[in-house]
């Protein structure tokens, strides 16, 4: 009996470990990178072998951005990956790697770079026509699918030594990397495909690759940044209350034991801030505010009227040193599918559920808003939606002219807790007053009348 207690309390423990191991397995691994609103968005990065040379073979890498509203941004794309063997890179066109590494074993011509695990970038705008090829040289900004799709593809040329001269010999490199920038990519193994077709200028002949090697990267928002980039304010017009984002949404201020973790928009030292070692390199520069955020979007319900309504939104940059080029906003409202006319930005649906549309994709008029300034006067864009009401689900109550959710160049911004938002006034309460006055007035001209019989 004893025995068959003990018997019955390992299989209990065990069951409970095996559930604890299930749960760390299904957290930590890469499927949590799956992405409601785009459960098919990945970055590819595909490598064509185009021919073949004396000790190796020239590729073709292109970076294909499937990701619907999360683009690559400056500073851009960093690739890296670990050769098979003891592969040297003879030369390259459209990008450099970031190190040459120990290239003293050769005596003659120098390899580009001999590293084991080469990191890779893309050349700037401005090179050279000689040392450019189709797609390349943007410094590693690459658009979204959706807001520009082409400009969704980087690509470079690469001439590879050491490595074979047959697809018998050659190996694909593993361990990809891909930095966008910081962490958050995780990329899959690569594997052979069906060779990639080539069209030429008039097409009217086709071409195709000797060899073709696809590896996928997902986006992981848990690996990204450790804290958040955005977040979001709201108001309306009938609260007199500004819901601001929640203090220390971003980090706190803290220029006593960190100097120069903000800077107040009037001080004189914001120039000898920015001038500072560090200005070229991204880290953010924020404007001394409670929630610390380098970007802020503010929802505002401006007017009701009859058949519709109307949202103001507005997008303010708060980062001393960065322009964010080509910006994009998805938001989740489930009045989005009576959207009648949006002012000054671009929109684009993004179905999630079959015909359900509640989530909107929106971006800037190019030349005109697509640039977000730095902090300052101009760092700010702003919109106006019109939306048509539904008389069936329709309602000012319990927050739901609000969004559910806001992301910004794909950052997950925080809300305001649900129970800060704007709410309607007591409707009692002001309902009672007239009734009061109009009774008041009533009575005292009953009681003139009767006074003056």
């Amino acid at each position: 009996m004893e025995e068959a207690k003990g018997l019955g309390l390992i299989s209990r423990t065990c069951s409970i470990s095996k559930c604890i191991i299930f749960f760390l397995i299904f957290v930590f691994h890469p499927t949590t990178a799956y992405d409601s609103l785009d459960p098919n968005g990945n970055i590819t990065i595909k490598w064509d072998i185009m021919s073949w040379t004396l000790d190796g073979y020239v590729a073709v890498v292109s970076i294909f951005n499937f990701q619907k509203y999360r683009h690559i941004q400056a500073p851009g794309w960093k690739l890296g990956w670990t050769w098979y063997k003891k592969e040297v890179i003879w030369s390259m066109v459209g990008a450099q790697t970031t190190e040459q590494g120990d290239c003293s074993r050769f005596k003659g011509n120098i390899p580009h770079c001999c590293k084991k695990k080469p990191e890779v970038v893309d050349l700037l705008p401005g090179t050279p026509y000689n040392q450019m090829v189709a797609n390349c040289c943007k410094g590693g900004v690459i658009s979204s699918w959706v807001q520009d799709p082409g400009n969704a593809v980087s690509s470079f040329q690469i001439s590879v030594g050491s490595s074979g001269t047959s697809n018998k010999t050659v190996r694909a490199p593993r361990n990809f990397t891909l930095s966008a920038p910081g962490p958050g990519y995780t990329c899959g193994p690569a594997r052979i495909v069906r060779p990639s077709k080539f069209k030429s200028a008039d097409q009217r002949r086709e071409t195709q690759a000797l060899w073709t090697w696809n590896a996928t990267c997902t986006y992981s928002q848990f690996l990204s940044q450790s804290a958040p980039a955005c977040c979001v304010s709201l108001s309306a017009f009938y609260n007199e209350t500004i819901v601001p984002c929640p203090t220390c949404t971003c980090g706190c201020q803290n220029n006593i034991t960190q100097p120069g973790s903000c800077v107040e928009g009037d001080s004189p030292y914001l120039a000898s801030a920015l001038a500072r070692p560090g200005k070229n390199s991204f880290t953010p520069l924020v404007e001394c505010t409670s929630h610390m955020c380098p970007v802020r979007i503010h929802w505002h319900v401006k007017t009701n009227y009859k058949e519709y309504w109307r949202v103001k939104v507005t997008i303010t940059n708060f980062n001393y040193r960065m322009n964010y080029t080509q910006w994009n906003l998805v938001a989740q409202h489930p009045n989005f599918d009576n959207l009648t006319q949006i002012f000054s930005f671009n929109y684009k649906s993004l179905p999630t559920y079959g015909s359900i549309n509640d989530t909107a994709m929106l971006w800037g008029i190019k030349f005109y808003n697509d640039l977000l300034m730095q902090a300052g006067p101009m760092g700010n864009v702003q919109s106006e939606f019109l939306f048509k009401k539904d008389k069936a689900s329709f309602t000012f109550a319990k927050g739901w002219a609000f969004p559910r959710r806001i992301y910004f160049n794909g950052d997950n911004c925080v809300m305001p807790p649900p129970d800060a938002y704007p709410w309607l006034p007591n409707s009692t309460s002001r309902a009672l007053i007239p009734l009061i006055q109009i009774v008041s007035a009533f009575l005292a001209t009953l009681a003139f009348l009767v006074s003056a019989v």
